[in-house]
Parts: C-alpha cells; structure tokens; sequence
C-alpha cells in the first residue's frame, strides 16, 4: 500500500511540475502574461488552466484582425472562449464578439420567417452584398424595389437564375429581410425541403397551414425551383395553387433558380403527352406573371 501511495505521489508531483514548467513558457509569451494580467488570476491558480488560457489569447488574436462575422477563425463562431475568475477558480463560457453582438441586435429586428434555410441567409442584410460587375444589376433592382415596395406595397418580384454559389438567394433574402424589419409579412422557403416536408405531413393540421401561410404571405421567395422532383401533385396541387393565389391577390413573389425560365418549362414536363406540355406552359405563365427575369452569372462564392 505505501508503495502504491508513493507511485501516485510521485505521479501527482510530476504532473505538478509538468503544469506549472507548461505555464512558466506561456507567460514568455506577451499576449498570455497580459491575459493573467486583465482577470488578476495568481500564478498557484493560473498554472492549472494554462491550455484553456492559450486558448483564449489564440481567438483573442484573431479577433484582432477580424473584419466581419463571416471571417470568424474561433472555434465556434462570433464567441471567444473567455475566463472569469470566481472563488479562486477559472470559469470559462463563451462571450459575443462585436460582431456577434451587432448580429444577435439586427436578428431581433428582422422578422423573416425561414423554412430549411441555412444560417447565413437568416441574417443576410442589404448592406453586407459584395459589390461586383456581375451583380450591379441585381443589386440595382433590388435598391429600386426596396423604395418601390415601401411606397407602393405591390409590384412584380423577381425570377433570378444563374450559375451555382453566385448568391442569388443571399441577395433576395437580404431584401426580404430588411423589408420585414418594416413590419411586412416575408417567408423564404428552399422550396425541394418544403415539398418533402409537405409529403411528410400530408395528414397533418401543419400541411395545410403552412400553404396557407406560403400562399399569403406578403412577400415570399422559393428558393431553387427547379431542383426538386416533378411530379403533377407537387406542380399542380401544391405550387400551381401557391402561384395562384399570388398572382390573383398581387402578392410579390421572388424565384431563384439555376434554370432559365425555358429550362425550368421542360423541368415542368413530365412525359411528352400534350396535356403535360399545357400543364407545364400554365405553371410558366404564373411565374411570368408575377416576377421580371433576370440573370446572374458570377464566381461560386461558397468555395
């Protein structure tokens, strides 16, 4: 047994040196002494939190050069991972960055609702569009309907296609965001997810609740038509109905695609029978009805 206890001992003050010999080489660094410093943590406590410190002063640094919440280098996002000392112990939680900060502020005033849609769409904003050549006149129209829309509370919306990852739904989600925060009703759904969601829940209270929602809403885009699986129900029933209603009740209405409108009309066709060629042009009719069509052809920004 006295063995037994000399071997962990032995162990234990081992591991002791090995801590405190780990942060003696931290505090030559100048960044990790001023850390110490700002929380007045003693030396004894310190040592035995010398990884989680370094972690710390790493994201710290890479605030510093940070421009934006998109360049973010930290482990997780807008947050540095940041101690506080608390009965002679180190508390580490995550904190907001500025740019965090100024995000979590203007994502309480945008009132979008998203079906399926990723984060960054959620607090795209107008001002935050890359201005280039290739988009000018996108972001154009965008300006002109934004002033429009807010005198007016009508006009047609937008059909917007193009090579993949060139930032169609970034662009038209920036403007339905900031047109929410002025109280108007905005959906934006990925319109394949909704289909499949919408089969899920076919006997569902949701099912019909949520057409009903799509089919009212103010303003709504359906992102990346064209990419789904064609069938006459979800054409005919479920976005023949959609296009419908807003095009009979003057609802804005937003499309993006990688299809031009005369791809997207064969994407409509499900065999070569002359009714479905008819089903296909009427759906097309709605979505010209509704949008103006433009192009856009850019570099994949999501690379």
């Amino acid at each position: 047994m006295k063995e037994l206890e000399k071997t962990v001992n032995y162990k234990n003050n081992d591991l002791e040196h090995s801590l405190k010999s780990a942060y003696a080489s931290s505090l030559k660094d100048e960044n990790f002494k001023k850390l110490v410093n700002t929380i007045k943590v003693k030396d004894e406590i310190a040592y035995k939190y010398t990884s989680k410190l370094e972690r710390t002063v790493e994201e710290l640094s890479n605030c510093q050069n940070c421009k934006s919440l998109n360049m973010c280098k930290n482990k997780v996002q807008g947050l540095v991972y940041y101690p506080k000392l608390e009965n002679d112990k180190l508390i580490f939680n995550y904190v907001a960055c500025k740019y965090m900060k100024k995000y979590l502020k203007e994502s309480e005033e945008i009132k979008s609702k998203f079906y399926e849609m990723p984060f960054e769409i959620k607090r795209a904003r107008m001002s935050d569009i890359i201005v280039d050549k290739t988009r000018a006149h996108v972001i154009k129209w965008l300006k002109k309907f934004y002033d429009s829309y807010k005198k007016d509370q009508k006009g047609k919306g937008l059909y917007l296609y193009g090579s993949f990852g060139s930032g169609k739904t970034y662009m038209i989600s920036a403007l339905l965001n900031e047109l929410s925060k002025e109280g108007y009703n905005v959906i934006v759904v990925y319109y394949p997810e909704l289909l499949r969601s919408l089969k899920e829940n076919f006997n569902n209270e949701d099912y019909g609740s949520r057409i009903e929602d799509i089919k009212r809403c103010d303003l709504l885009l359906l992102d990346d038509i064209g990419a789904e699986t064609v069938s006459t129900w979800n054409r005919d029933e479920i976005l023949g109905t959609i296009l419908q209603y807003r095009m009979d009740n003057a609802k804005s209405t937003f499309f993006t695609s990688n299809l031009s409108l005369e791809d997207l009309e064969n994407h409509f066709i499900i065999n070569n029978k002359n009714e479905e060629q008819i089903k296909s042009r009427r759906i097309m009719e709605r979505i010209k009805q509704l949008t103006e069509n433009m192009e856009l052809v850019g570099e994949n920004k999501r690379k």
